[in-house]
């Protein structure tokens, strides 16, 4: 479905991506770890076309779209989950859901839609018609992530979903993106600190240090790994 074929991406003359390359099949969820900084991020950005990669290639269901505006490319079913969240503060639940479906017409999937968010996320229910900005940190990433999937992506990308959320509220939230993965077929790249927790929810993971991926593996095994339990999983 997706392929960042020996990807470079720059922020003036800082190199944050050295040569890049991951493959992601339809109806996977892959995990990028790394360390701050690794490159992670910037990753997603380019996917996205936030920051564009100068030299090399990212293809979407075989069609190149490293040169295509960020709206375009969601357009064609990709969309992500901001690290940090990102909502509208001074909108409420429901506006920021329909901002979700910003590029969508169909009122009666629309409305179909909020309604399973608020199935997925019962609080958010509740919270329709507060403003984002006065939501705890937890149902802030739950908007985020409803907001995202209001876009009815074809593959959702994840950036620190756990970043800051309390080790309940963490779990809540990986359970509905193996719900979303394994329902709806929803293909999701999810970029995590949190390894041990992005290992058990993935099928396979890429590993990245200094812009590079170093090692790429089914989660399984990965999660055997000497090494990546040493570096990332403190065992």
């Amino acid at each position: 479905m997706l392929k960042l074929k020996n990807v470079e991406t720059f922020y003036g003359n800082i190199q944050a991506l050295k040569g890049v390359s991951i493959d992601i099949s339809e109806g996977e969820i892959i995990t990028l770890i790394g360390a701050n900084g690794a490159g992670k991020t910037t990753t997603l950005m380019s996917i996205c076309g936030i920051v564009p990669p100068r030299t090399g290639e990212i293809l979407f269901l075989g069609e190149p779209i490293h040169q295509l505006s960020p709206n375009k490319i969601v357009s064609l079913g990709i969309c992500q989950v901001p690290e940090g969240r990102r909502i509208f503060p001074y909108l409420t639940v429901l506006e920021n859901l329909d901002m979700g479906a910003f590029l969508r017409n169909d009122k009666a999937g629309i409305k179909h839609d909020i309604e399973h968010m608020f199935e997925l996320f019962p609080i958010l229910a509740e919270r329709r018609h507060q403003a984002g900005g006065t939501l705890s940190g937890g149902e802030q990433q739950m908007l985020a992530l409803s907001r995202a999937l209001m876009a009815r992506p074809r593959l959702l990308l994840m950036d620190e979903p756990s970043l800051g959320l309390a080790p309940l509220v963490v779990r809540q939230i990986f359970e509905i993106i193996r719900k979303i993965n394994t329902e709806s077929n929803t293909t999701i790249f999810l970029v995590e600190q949190n390894a041990n927790l992005a290992l058990k929810v993935a099928h396979r993971g890429y590993v990245m240090e200094n812009g590079r991926i170093t090692l790429s593996d089914s989660a399984d095994r990965l999660l055997a790994n000497e090494d990546v339990k040493r570096a990332y999983l403190g065992l």
